[in-house]
């Protein structure tokens, strides 16, 4: 299991004592604004990723950029890691806290500064929830595009540490292609502002490097996210299949034609029928498998391709196609894709969701072969993924009380994240590599691209002090898993940073 940190493969720091940290941070936040009681500090000692648990020496939530300015020059002066923390819904253990850290929750940068509907952006905190964005807008005829699953809770600042998606990135793009502007804080306490509201900005890309960098670069305190015009009307397609395989080759149909659709989810079986028991949105519970095709844009644009992706549904070996009636069962047939990772408490105590990436080409071939390593491995796996860009999310299902049940998933995510790797993809989507999948790092790059990740993180934070133990491997973590070799009893690179 990854839910300890291995002092011989991670960072290390020298302790410092808590009562030092409380002394030294206390004055900087209001009254209540700092915890350090074990009792307090539980509700931080996950993330969505629940299996993995560690216990910071300090929490505090600041509630001005001056105060987090304040908290991270001190805990650079002291040698403190910081694990900054938005909402907690991430599934890669990216906001688990490091041993003897300072938490730094971004929980109360909740506030929405400005909207511009001519410019279409919007000014926003970190702790602004995803949803709120759109719900804010929509009396203008705007709203935000990327919708995580989570959008309900999750935070738009860990949108950005991890790039987020969800069920609409296909069309609309990922975080990355959804903000203009960033507004971050270094560890020693420096403001860099990082994008522009123009078509481009000049020198290199750095709001692009900081979006997805999962909090090892720098501490985010202000976004500046695109509002885009609502489509004039959205449909939603339901196609029902009698084989896996045949469903997922239809996805490839769908884009192979030219067609980009607004979204394109699919869930097998198991996933459909937890979902349909749960939320009730009117899936064929008989299926295989079913394909969620939204279609959006302009009345009579949506007409025609709703038409013609049904007829190529039905070519492609659809027994059951149909559209929903009117905007209640649209939104139906979304909150059961959208409910379907709650659902799965009706078919096991725990799941493991993975995120990995594959060419869309590979999607029959792929889900036969989690088929087979999942039996290999003595559990089940319900899928649900966004199929239009080939992001798989597997449900590993298993029984953290069953004694070796939780290192069985594990083994069998990690198998799954290679199996993506071997067919030419990537170990993640929008999760991030976290903790979760610091071991698969190894294996999807090569020693010179890992020696790249480090440098770039040494130009950013020499100590290693921000978020140590996620994303990027160390050295002796790779000649560990055997995705480096050690050559003449010396570790490549040894003269870089180890993080």
């Amino acid at each position: 299991m990854l839910d300890q940190f291995d002092p011989r493969l991670d960072s290390t720091f020298s302790p410092v004592d808590p009562a030092r940290l409380v002394a030294a941070l206390s004055p900087l936040v209001k009254p209540g604004n700092l915890i350090a009681s074990v009792e307090g500090m539980r509700p931080f000692e996950s993330d969505g990723l629940a299996a993995y648990r560690s216990m910071p020496a300090v929490v505090v939530l600041p509630e001005t950029v001056a105060e987090v300015q304040a908290i991270l020059r001190n805990c650079h002066q002291l040698g403190v890691p910081v694990v900054a923390r938005g909402a907690g819904t991430g599934l890669s253990g990216g906001a688990l806290p490091y041993p003897g850290c300072v938490l730094l929750s971004l929980s109360k940068f909740n506030r929405i500064l400005s909207i511009d509907a001519d410019g279409r952006s919007a000014r926003v905190q970190p702790g602004v929830r995803n949803l709120a964005i759109s719900e804010a807008v929509a009396h203008l005829g705007l709203f935000y595009a990327p919708d995580p699953s989570s959008q309900l809770a999750c935070s738009i600042g860990g949108n950005v540490a991890e790039n987020a998606g969800g069920v609409h990135c296909l069309k609309y793009g990922l975080t990355v292609h959804n903000i203009l502007k960033l507004e971050v804080v270094t560890l020693e306490g420096e403001i860099l502002h990082l994008g522009s509201e123009g078509l481009d900005a000049p020198g290199l890309d750095l709001m692009a490097l900081m979006t997805g960098s999962e909090g090892l670069l720098g501490v985010i305190t202000e976004i500046t996210v695109k509002l885009l015009p609502l489509p004039d009307l959205a449909r939603v397609i339901l196609a029902a299949f009698e084989d896996v395989e045949v469903a997922a080759g239809a996805v490839a149909t769908i884009m192979s034609e030219g067609v980009i659709p607004a979204g394109l989810e699919m869930m097998d079986g198991p996933a459909l029928r937890a979902a349909e028991d749960f939320a009730q949105a009117g899936y064929p519970r008989n299926a295989a498998a079913i394909l969620l095709c939204e279609l959006d844009g302009a009345e009579t644009e949506v007409a025609e391709e709703i038409a013609r992706v049904s007829d190529l549904l039905t070519r492609a070996g659809a027994f059951e196609v149909r559209t929903a009636r009117d905007e209640e069962e649209r939104k139906k047939f979304w909150a059961g894709r959208k409910g379907a990772f709650p659902a799965m408490g009706r078919l096991a105590p725990d799941y493991y969701c993975i995120d990995g990436t594959i060419p869309r080409r590979e999607l029959p071939r792929v889900l036969t072969e989690m088929g087979r390593l999942a039996e290999a491995h003595g559990l089940g796996v319900a899928n649900v993924f966004h199929a239009g860009d080939g992001n798989l999310h597997p449900l590993i299902l298993y029984d953290a009380s069953k004694d070796g049940d939780l290192e069985a998933a594990e083994a069998l995510g990690g198998a799954i994240l290679e199996l993506c790797v071997e067919v030419g993809g990537t170990i993640t989507g929008e999760h991030g590599v976290g903790r979760e999948k610091i071991n698969q790092m190894c294996v999807q790059f090569s020693p010179a691209e890992i020696e790249t990740f480090i440098g770039l993180k040494a130009a950013f934070d020499p100590q290693g002090l921000l978020n140590p133990g996620k994303g990027i491997p160390t050295l002796a973590r790779c000649s560990e898993v055997g995705g480096m070799h050690v050559h003449k009893g010396e570790l490549p690179f040894a003269h870089l940073p180890r993080f």
